[in-house]
């Protein structure tokens, strides 16, 4: 068995309670610790414990991230809020009857992404294997860079995780393993500013035990369809024959055999980064009329704008998202000439498609959103039909810089008004 102080990162016995060079007791020990190489790096409460590091007077204090009406939901709960039972994407509501001490605050995307752009920085500065999966969170091969760095993968991201403590203020934790599936769950073994390994040879024990819904993927409905059956742990899977899985549930079934045995043929494909940028809002009160929910359409798309520019990207498609007081969801999109990035063009599309959706149904929630993201070099060429964008367009850039140096809140347009 192999272990390290994961402070100094100084070789330790295993066993050991402390580190006889630093006497730091965050002993890091494991029978596959020199081998493995597959990792996920999950920051910690990422939006919240980025508001408390900009507020050192939140840091003993509950804080959700999220909308602060009633039906808003919660975005990021701090830890201490989670100890009062509040969770990420909980109602707001119920978030703040478990917790009601909580400090609400509103997101503030460009901000993240400044930090999450800086941590995305360190890690390909280690490899250029890094899958983002969102702001927070990223997959990463290290496979072969033992010799780069001069030290094995496990000590390369415990610097790792040292270094995003020092220079972003926020703490991460680290999952290793020999795949994706492991080192997921690896991650959120120990956290928070934690560091946990799941290795390949006690790999299949260690899910034996583990209630089905530990297989990330298996959401409620079908975890409701294999109790119908009887099967609720991973052992019941692990049992059960290929053929027999393939049988009563088709392609979900040998996916299913595959993670209960811990398989994971998927590489970290740096390719597969964000897929679309979007925000979305719960009413307080259903709504039908057009232009209360145009005005709410158009802070949606300013944040939608301020995420993509935060980002670099733009999007082809405009996606428009409504959900009706009886749950049921339309999504209509529309494809653009060229990537966009700019909320007034956002909004306009979107705005189209919100008109003929508003037939007198009373809604409780709208988003948009861009997908097929392109990079901003690629966005909002001059237009030579709509011949006032070009002058909309310098008027929101203008924007942009007042709200860069003065806050979000500085300025905006009318119809965002109430």
């Amino acid at each position: 068995m192999t272990a390290f102080c994961r402070d100094c990162l100084t070789d330790a016995r295993p066993g050991a309670a402390r580190c006889n060079a630093c006497g730091s007791r965050r002993i890091l020990a494991h029978d596959e610790l020199d081998t493995l190489s597959i990792a996920h790096l999950d920051c910690d409460a990422f939006y919240a414990s980025i508001e408390k590091r900009d507020n050192p007077e939140l840091r003993d204090k509950p804080v959700l991230v999220g909308g602060s009406s009633r039906r808003g939901v919660v975005s990021t709960a701090c830890y201490v809020a989670r100890i009062a039972g509040a969770r990420s994407a909980m109602p707001m509501f119920k978030a703040l009857e478990l917790c009601p001490n909580a400090i609400v605050i509103k997101p503030n995307f460009a901000k993240y992404t400044v930090a999450a752009k800086a941590i995305r920085a360190m890690m390909l500065d280690l490899t250029p294997m890094v899958e983002p999966l969102s702001l927070d969170e990223a997959y990463m091969d290290l496979s072969g860079t033992e010799r780069l760095h001069g030290r094995t993968p496990a000590k390369t991201l415990a610097l790792l995780a040292k270094r995003i403590e020092k220079e972003v203020g926020i703490t991460a934790s680290v999952g290793l393993s020999c795949n994706k599936f492991l080192a997921k769950l690896a991650s959120d073994l120990d956290k928070p500013r934690g560091f946990a390994v799941i290795g390949a040879a006690e790999a299949k024990n260690f899910l034996r035990e583990k209630p089905v819904s530990f297989i990330r993927g298996a959401g409620a409905a079908l975890q409701a369809r294999l109790a119908k059956d009887g099967i609720t742990r991973i052992s019941q899977l692990q049992d059960m024959e290929q053929r027999t899985l393939a049988q009563r549930y088709g392609n979900t079934g040998l996916w299913l055999h595959r993670l209960s045995h811990a398989q994971d043929v998927r590489t970290v494909d740096p390719e597969g980064e964000t897929k679309s940028i979007s925000s979305e809002t719960t009413f307080e009160g259903d709504i039908s009329d057009f232009a209360e929910l145009e005005r709410i359409l158009w802070r949606q798309a300013e944040r939608v704008s301020t995420r993509a520019k935060a980002s670099e990207l733009g999007g082809r498609t405009v996606v428009l998202k409504l959900k009706t007081k009886g749950f049921r969801i339309r999504t209509r999109s529309a494809s653009l000439d060229a990537p966009t990035q700019l909320a007034d063009r956002i909004f306009r599309v979107a705005r189209e498609a919100l008109k003929r959706e508003c037939d007198g149904t009373a809604y409780r929630l709208l988003g948009v959103g861009i997908t097929q993201l392109a990079e901003t070099g690629e966005c909002d060429p001059p237009d030579l039909v709509d011949t006032g964008a070009a002058k909309r367009a310098k008027a929101e850039h203008a924007m942009d810089k007042v709200r860069a140096k003065f806050g979000g809140e500085a300025v905006g347009k009318g119809r965002g008004l109430r």
